[in-house]
């Protein structure tokens, strides 16, 4: 049975408990502070992985090149050569030729954040949320190609797209992580034990228990309820549901396979978290998100709030999308996924007429454009 939300939203327009709000694309003001915002915080991650003394060097791997760092001459001979990044990306290609020069400002970086939020409105996570996304961001977690899905993604996408975004939808108490199992594989690289890195913020975080846990954990969480899931995609047979999948890049950590999630993960998108002085993360690209949100709350309850959630998320970036010139980048996206298979396109269509019955109207009206 087709269930009315608590809340309605028509093109841009959402409401929430009689509280209205709108998606607003935002001056090119705070669009050039994001830019440089972002460019900032990757100097800073450098700055704080990479010690001036040692050196990079590319290495080829399956018949591309990698980048890796060399610590310097202090305990070299037994210190293990460090993952960078492929060496066709331009942008940490600029960082290595330049990093003797990478200078990190930390209180610009945190000003450009209090603008960005208290001016442009722009979303903040839970400052629990943040310390814990920093702490891996520190660890390396993102530098080894990980990156940030679900809601705590969400969050990030107003400075993706340069738009207001409703607020409403963006709540959450869990961090959930995102890795392809070949990458965790390839880059020959780790982050620090886990729970290393999650007690560094919150000396109560436990992995919670799994009847499969033979790989090791892909839940841990706080006395708080925070909660941080590591997932991976699967593309094999159901017989790899909820058995954890070994990551050796994930400090221990193991991954949940996941259906659709290769879809959403692929050629993720750099952006900043607007915490302290700014996180550099990867999140997926927002079209590939809108459309998997509409995939996976077709395999939820109709009116549950994580339907809800989903299809509200989804509908908000189909606006921002249409807003900022980029509606036909979301339609090719869709197709993409349709292409899949009977069941992708099964999914999408009841979404979309699902969406429609709610009042939910962007992201239809967008996608059946001709």
């Amino acid at each position: 049975m087709l269930t009315k939300p608590p809340f309605v939203i028509t093109n841009s327009q959402i409401c929430y408990n009689g509280l209205e709000a709108v998606v607003r694309q935002l001056d090119i003001v705070y669009t050039t502070m994001i830019a440089e915002l972002l460019d900032r915080t990757l100097d800073a991650q450098f700055d704080a992985d990479f010690d001036e003394s040692g050196l990079f060097r590319k290495r080829p791997v399956k018949g591309r090149e990698y980048w890796y760092y060399k610590a310097s001459e202090r305990g070299a001979q037994t210190a293990k050569d460090i993952y960078v990044g492929p060496a066709d990306d331009p942008e940490i290609n600029r960082r290595v030729e330049n990093f003797a020069q990478i200078k990190d400002d930390y209180q610009k970086r945190r000003k450009i954040v209090s603008t960005l939020t208290r001016e442009a409105r722009l979303f903040s996570p839970e400052p629990r949320v943040g310390n814990i996304v920093e702490a891996f961001w520190k660890a390396g977690l993102f530098r080894l190609r990980a990156c940030l899905v679900g809601t705590i993604a969400y969050q990030t996408y107003g400075a993706v797209l340069g738009c207001r975004l409703a607020g409403a939808a963006m709540q959450t108490g869990d961090i959930d992580l995102a890795q392809f199992h070949s990458i965790s594989v390839a880059v020959d690289d780790s982050i620090p034990p886990v729970l290393d890195v999650l007690r560094s913020v919150d000396e109560s975080f436990k992995p919670a228990p799994h009847l499969n846990d033979a790989a090791g954990a892909t839940k841990y969480v706080g006395a708080n309820g925070l909660r941080v899931d590591f997932l991976t995609p699967n593309r094999g047979s159901d017989d790899l549901v909820g058995k954890p999948a070994k990551m050796p890049s994930l400090g221990g950590a193991a991954a949940e396979p996941l259906r659709f999630l290769d879809f959403l993960i692929y050629e993720p998108v750099r952006t900043v978290m607007l915490h302290k002085g700014g996180i550099p993360v990867l999140v997926p690209d927002p079209c590939r998100f809108a459309v998997h949100k509409m995939i996976v709350a077709a395999r939820r309850s109709a009116g549950s709030q994580k339907d809800l959630k989903d299809l509200g998320q989804a509908n908000q970036l189909a606006e921002a999308l249409k807003l900022i010139g980029r509606a036909e980048d979301l339609r090719e996206m869709f197709q993409v996924a349709r292409d899949r298979g009977s069941s992708w396109r099964e999914a999408l269509d009841a979404s979309l007429a699902r969406m429609e019955f709610l009042g939910l109207s962007s992201a239809p009206s967008v996608l059946k454009a001709a």
